[in-house]
């Protein structure tokens, strides 16, 4: 039996070779979150196992293997789903009372994908409710715990993915971002986290929060992981009128590519008030090591940074309250009992099902958009979208990467910002703008604090560049 962190290749190889087989990484991997979540201080990654659909998977690749059959780029690697993902006959949740036993009929794209590529999914990871939070606090069901450190949030809103590859529980996993969803949680809990531009991977499957802003990608332990995940993942789906009709480079291949000679871009709003003097340090390092490697650093401006908050809680929320919309007791979500009325079953069902988060969502997404203030909040901040965007093309036209801190502070403890979402909100200062303007960006560890907590360096690239910011990204990793 290989022993863990396990690697992608590593796995594939080890099944190419007989070294092992899917179902022993299989059952390994079940033992291993069995054991783990029994723990008087469980980490509670996952919310659903999926035993006999892995079953299934593992067998199919095991008699490739045994035919001496090519094995696809993800054979036999256990991964785990974010649920805001439908699986097919699988419990998806969103992590929400309202969906508590709802089984979708259909595969979202991107589940559909890893497993045609021979991924081994585990099950569904537990998330801040409809992915609305940033320390997966929100779960209707159970927080989730840092796997670095226990009395920690692993980050959200795509905690129990992070937390799941962090903690060996799974190879790889899928995660969603709309603010930072993906990468803030790689850097709490010290893996990679990847989000690729906006119409890169099809959405279709995914359980809409924010429309303009969701995104799908992975979370590995390497950089290469990351970048064989988003090779299977990525490219035009007919059933998402969003996805991009653009070649899907070799992004394996482009990491082999030096970084000598790229440019990356330093912006001063990144590093002002309120970062985390380790976190400063930190990544202060990790750029002179990128100097070392042959990248020139070039101080740049993105100056409508600070509109960044603002401008992503008035959007996003717009757009949940508009999705959401939908879970009225009605369709398929939770129905109030002993109700007397159409109306008090509306109501009823949405205040009973939706929790604190996201009734606040709600609400101030409906108050943006009503009559006599869409112009004031929503009009608005359409605009001050459009700005940020265009300080990227212009910082763009410099450079070829920017680099940031992935999060102001390393993870904050279980409990300390429950009570203040303003101070919550500001964790994501530094990746918001990304879901904006609709750009990559991945976040690799890059340090640790005094604590042993980790820190992350986020890398941000053009639209449909992701080639180079994982190249980047390599780059540091191996010198690293």
């Amino acid at each position: 039996m290989i022993q863990p962190p396990l690697t992608i290749d590593a796995v594939r190889c080890a099944i190419q070779e007989r070294k092992t087989t899917a179902l022993a990484l299989m059952e390994d991997h079940y033992e291993r979150i069995e054991k783990i979540e029994k723990e008087d201080e469980a980490i509670g990654a996952f919310l659903t196992v999926c035993r006999e659909r892995a079953l299934e998977a593992a067998d199919r690749i095991d008699r490739m293997a045994a035919e001496g059959k090519p094995l696809p780029p993800l054979a036999g690697v256990p991964v785990a789903i974010k649920d805001v993902m439908s699986t097919r006959g699988v419990r998806t949740t969103a992590a929400s009372k309202s969906l508590e036993h709802y089984i979708p009929p259909f595969d979202c794209t991107a589940v559909a994908r890893i497993e045609a590529a021979g991924a081994v999914v585990l099950g569904k990871t537990n998330c801040d409710e409809f992915a609305m939070g940033s320390s997966n606090e929100n779960s209707a069901f159970r927080p989730v715990r840092n796997p670095r450190a226990l009395d920690r949030v692993p980050g959200g809103s795509s905690g129990g993915s992070a937390a799941a590859v962090s903690a060996d529980m799974a190879v790889a996993a899928l995660g969603s971002d709309t603010g930072g969803s993906i990468r803030q949680p790689a850097s709490f809990c010290g893996v990679v986290g990847l989000m690729p531009t906006y119409g890169r991977v099809s959405r279709y499957g995914l359980i809409a929060f924010a429309s303009s802003l969701d995104h799908i990608g992975p979370i590995t332990k390497t950089v290469k992981d990351a970048a064989r995940v988003l090779g299977v993942i990525a490219g035009r789906d007919a059933m998402d009128s969003t996805s991009a009709d653009l070649p899907v480079p070799n992004y394996v291949a482009e990491l082999e590519k030096s970084a000598r000679g790229l440019k990356l871009g330093v912006a001063k709003e990144y590093f002002g008030e309120g970062l985390d003097p380790e976190v400063r340090h930190a990544v202060e390092s990790a750029i002179d090591k990128l100097k070392s490697l042959g990248c020139e650093v070039v101080p740049v401006s993105l100056p409508h940074t600070p509109y960044a908050i603002p401008t992503y809680y008035i959007i996003a929320t717009a757009e949940a309250s508009s999705n959401l919309a939908r879970y009225d007791g009605v369709r398929y979500s939770y129905r109030a009992r002993g109700v007397r009325s159409l109306s008090e079953m509306y109501r009823r069902s949405r205040d009973e099902s939706f929790g604190a988060e996201v009734k606040r969502r709600i609400m101030l997404g409906t108050y943006a958009l009503s009559a006599g203030y869409y112009d004031a909040y929503y009009l608005k901040a359409q605009k001050v979208r459009s700005l940020l965007a265009r300080d990227f093309e212009d910082a763009f036209r410099k450079v070829d990467a920017i680099i940031t801190p992935t999060s102001p502070t390393p993870a904050f403890r279980l409990g300390e910002k429950s009570n203040d979402p303003l101070a919550m909100y500001l964790a994501d200062i530094y990746t918001v703008t990304a879901d904006l303007a609709g750009i990559p960006g991945i976040s690799i560890p890059c340090g640790e604090t005094r604590d042993k907590l980790p820190i992350g360096l986020q890398i941000l690239g053009r639209h449909f560049d992701e080639a180079t910011i994982l190249r980047v990204a390599h780059a540091y990793e191996q010198a690293a």
